[in-house]
């Protein structure tokens, strides 16, 4: 990855950190919400790898690459505009699970989700890490998110059929990183 893509913004004023503070549980909730995407069991799971991070810190296996823009009706005086959340896989040398990749609907179709996932791609070469695997939804309403994973070079590596639910595959994509 070159450094000059992880430098420039996709969206103006957007700031990235990567710590995880008290008022994510709330935005974080509000942000995966505002999608529309996501039914409350997977708003509640967003919630609780947030959750999970401010009470055991880095031992909790997630982290975070938050996107946030200047907003000073808001608590702590940013809004969160998107995030990813991944982590490296227990038991696996050089393995990464992207857990969650969340941007707002003001913010899509305008760069600031493949320049998330290049940040924690970034992290994770950082980190030691061989392969990054992502999965998703086969139904046809997540065919958009399987273009995006693809369209960030990952390929399609397994579907296991009626997964999730009947008629509800799981599809696993991968990216294997060269150095």
């Amino acid at each position: 990855m070159i450094e000059s893509e992880l430098t420039s913004r996709p969206c103006d004023g957007v700031q990235l950190r990567f710590d995880v503070v008290d008022v994510d549980v709330k935005d974080v909730q509000l942000l995966v919400e505002s999608t529309g995407f996501f039914g409350p069991h997977e708003v509640e799971v967003a919630v609780e790898l947030v959750l999970e991070r401010l009470s055991k810190g880095s031992a909790s296996g997630y982290e975070f690459v938050i996107a946030e823009i200047p907003d000073l009706a808001h608590d702590n005086g940013t809004s969160i505009v998107g995030y990813v959340c991944y982590g490296q896989i227990p038991c696996t040398i050089g393995s990464y699970d992207i857990y969650w990749i969340v941007v707002s609907p003001q913010f899509q179709r305008r760069g600031l989700g493949r320049w998330l996932m290049a940040v924690a791609e970034e992290q994770i070469l950082k980190n030691g890490g061989r392969q990054v695997f992502i999965d998703t939804s086969g139904r046809l309403e997540y065919a958009s998110t399987r273009e995006f994973y693809v369209s960030c070079g990952y390929d399609t590596v397994a579907e296991l059929n009626d997964f999730y639910a009947p008629n509800d595959a799981k599809v696993v994509f991968a990216r294997v990183f060269t150095r």
